[in-house]
């Protein structure tokens, strides 16, 4: 029986193998999965014919398209459809209409699928990373930052996959991969601190009060700014919800006194939260998930993100439709206090890399002293898949002389809790969203040169949960870095060959989960 769709790119693919039916488990119809297959046709013809000859706008139009293809992105295969229709338009405008000086590309994206298990594992690895890569550099360009050399890149690694077959050259370009996502979270982490300032730490409510308010999901911070800046003095409250949550530590948006708290936990948990809520939801980037009925007519979407059925707010950045929904909605009738998922009233964001190093002197006193006696880098994606009580668990029975580094929607598992802190530090340090991973890393590699050894000497251990393309990229960063005894899970890739699995484990020492306890003791030692 022929598919009618194939995809694996995330952690939840159905039997841990791909989505094959319909419609995957994401909710994305076989129709739009294989459309978003022929815009990665489409930008690898166009890398390969209009080498060269690219500037701005077509980098633009490439980071978008990749952007839309991530998990829980674009669910509209009309709105798919259109960004096809941009990129062949832009290779028409670039080289002409059928053949150009750099030559013609045979290439479509369903032969990687069935390709050799390894060149397929090996360009999995790089499209999805750079799927991860195109998320960021979209949020930077958004704010007016760019960075040549990953625009230029993006067009290499297209090249890449739809020209190499070679396993050591695929291999070395995981690897540029990763540094190239680098390159672009320091981007986007320099485009974020200038224009909204340093993170600094905030305890966030997860009261609603009474009254009109509105819900802010996904990752961009400029399309919060402005939403804000149009419903001040409004009587319209804001909260944010999921990545949005690490917005509180910026002093430019935590300004606006109507910014109040958090709405609910990770994305995964929107289907049941958002039931019937009165309230509009503003899905800014990915971490969509089909709308229950209840609720569809009050979600809309902005920049790459589209579902069917609903109101896209423009370039223009017009909130009116949500401001007015939110008026007619009304909101709660009186206070509703919201948990995290583990009871927790308040949660606490803005360790920033700069506020970190800022204490640096107390973590690497506590460190030499014997107060600090391991430091755990707990983050990543959340999911539904079972099995990511793991990462509660783990935080839970960390020992009380450990610190706890997190980032991205996997913190909801745990950042709920009081787990005390070591000579005021607190023992859970919300680094903030997935492209925050930068900041880890900054924090690591300053106590590596404080300590006069390398990352991996350090008493620090990673724990990485993943479920998209975002994660695949910081994953291949750390890899590039030459960090070596990461943990992953809650179940590995479906898209890693056993031989490439292999490699990563002669080569990085990458771990799958398996018992927190277990885990633990083979950490410490």
């Amino acid at each position: 029986m022929k598919n009618e769709m194939f995809c694996f790119q995330c952690e939840q693919t159905a039997k841990g193998t791909g989505c094959t039916g319909s419609a995957g488990v994401c909710g994305k119809s076989s129709d739009v999965a294989n459309l978003q297959d022929d815009l990665i046709t489409a930008l690898v013809d166009l890398s390969i014919r209009a080498k060269g000859k690219t500037g701005d706008r077509t980098d633009d139009i490439v980071k978008e398209a990749l952007f839309r293809t991530i998990t829980n992105v674009d669910f509209d295969p009309l709105s798919v459809k259109r960004q096809i229709d941009a990129v062949e338009e832009e290779t028409e405008r670039l080289c002409g209409s059928n053949v150009c000086g750099c030559g013609n590309v045979a290439f479509r994206t369903e032969k990687i699928w069935t390709d050799d298990e390894d060149i397929r594992s090996l360009k999995s690895l790089i499209l999805f990373g750079l799927k991860g890569i195109a998320a960021y550099a979209y949020h930077a360009k958004v704010l007016g930052y760019k960075d040549p050399e990953v625009d230029s890149f993006m067009y290499k690694a297209l090249g890449a996959i739809g020209e190499s077959s070679d396993f050591n050259e695929l291999l070395a370009m995981t690897m540029e991969t990763g540094q190239a996502n680098l390159k672009c979270m320091a981007l986007l982490d320099k485009a974020n601190t200038e224009k909204y300032g340093v993170p600094a730490p905030n305890t966030v409510p997860m009261k609603i009060e009474k009254g009109p308010f509105i819900i802010v999901t996904g990752h961009d911070l400029l399309d919060l700014e402005a939403l804000l800046k149009q419903t001040e003095d409004k009587g319209i409250n804001i909260y944010t919800h999921g990545e949005m949550l690490p917005a509180h530590g910026y002093p430019e948006l935590r300004k606006y006194s109507h910014l109040k708290g958090n709405f609910g936990t990770a994305w995964q948990n929107q289907r049941d939260e958002f039931d019937d809520v009165p309230a509009p939801i503003l899905f800014t980037t990915n971490c969509l998930m089909k709308p229950k009925a209840s609720y569809i007519d009050r979600v809309f979407t902005a920049g790459p993100v589209s579902y069917p059925d609903t109101v896209h707010i423009g370039e223009d950045r017009d909130f009116s439709p949500l401001i007015e929904k939110a008026k007619v909605l009304g909101g709660y009738k009186e206070d509703r206090q919201m948990t995290g998922i583990n009871g927790g009233k308040t949660v606490t964001t803005g360790f920033s890399a700069g506020t970190i190093m800022s204490v640096a002197d107390k973590v690497i006193e506590g460190v030499k002293a014997g107060a600090i006696s391991h430091i755990f880098l707990v983050g990543g994606c959340d999911g539904a898949k079972p099995g990511r009580n793991y990462f509660t668990d783990f935080v839970r029975n960390a020992p009380n002389g450990t610190l706890i580094l997190t980032l991205a929607c996997g913190k909801y598992r745990f950042n709920d809790m009081n787990i005390g802190d070591i000579g005021g530090i607190p023992r859970i340090l919300d680094v903030g969203q997935c492209n925050d991973a930068y900041g880890a890393v900054k924090v690591a590699l300053a106590l590596a040169e404080a300590f006069e050894c390398s990352v991996n000497d350090l008493p620090l251990s990673i724990v990485l949960s993943w479920y998209e393309q975002k994660a695949v990229a910081v994953l291949l960063t750390l890899l590039s870095l030459g960090v070596k005894g990461i943990y992953l899970g809650p179940t590995l890739p479906a898209f890693v060959s056993p031989n490439v699995l292999n490699f990563l484990v002669k080569e990085f020492e990458v771990s799958l989960i398996s018992t927190p306890a277990e885990d633990m003791k083979k950490m410490l030692g």
